[in-house]
């Protein structure tokens, strides 16, 4: 990393991009710091021209035909790099489905821990799958009540989400899906109707 100076501001330069005299091609197709077409021209008329404008010169596309130059502040064109690559980065994210288990005797603590464990999984954009783990004499309990068992555990969940695959029996208990909400309140597991419902008239 080199330092160049932007406005009298020094900034880091990125060895690997060309700026101003560095810049070694005899012609450029140059763009303007309005964004308009400046045509193929000398790399003299080019430096005259950034120089002109108080701005840097920066060879974005070097392997061009010729190659193509840009007149703009090298410390915005950074600023605008890296915000590119951040966006890139983010839509590249893989989404896996992470899953936790909790049991009817699992503890309060415990339960909070896993909480907090999957409410950072929703933070990071993964979808969690949460199993009620059942055995023995559990397996016959009514449903309603083991479902409000794995409602309970939900709403200790403090990222915002939504339900993306409701309670049902799975091949060990009970299970249900989740995925971090967008814009939107956390989903109530119980439901908004049993909060009504508990609301003083």
């Amino acid at each position: 990393m080199g330092v160049v100076h932007s406005f009298g501001n020094p900034v880091l330069r990125d060895e690997r991009v060309r700026i101003n005299e560095d810049i070694r091609a005899k012609e450029l197709r140059v763009i303007g710091a309005d964004g308009a077409n400046l045509g193929v021209i000398s790399r003299a008329e080019a430096l005259a021209a950034a120089k002109e404008a108080e701005l840097d010169l920066i060879e974005i596309s070097p392997n061009a035909t010729p190659p193509v130059a840009k007149v703009m502040d090298y410390g915005k064109y950074q600023y605008e790099l890296k915000k590119k690559q951040r966006e890139m980065k983010a839509k590249s994210h893989v989404t896996e489905t992470k899953v936790t288990q909790v049991k009817i005797g699992t503890g309060e603590n415990d339960l909070k821990l896993k909480a907090k464990r999957v409410s950072g999984w929703l933070s990071e954009g993964h979808r969690v799958k949460v199993d009620l783990f059942l055995w023995g004499r559990y397996k016959y309990m009514e449903f309603s009540f083991l479902k409000e068992r794995l409602e309970r555990f939900l709403n200790l969940v403090s990222t915002e989400y939504k339900i993306s695959d409701e309670i049902k029996k799975s091949p060990k208990g009970l299970s249900v899906t989740i995925e971090r909400a967008k814009g939107s309140a956390k989903k109530d597991a119980v439901g908004e109707k049993q909060g009504n419902e508990n609301k003083p008239q």
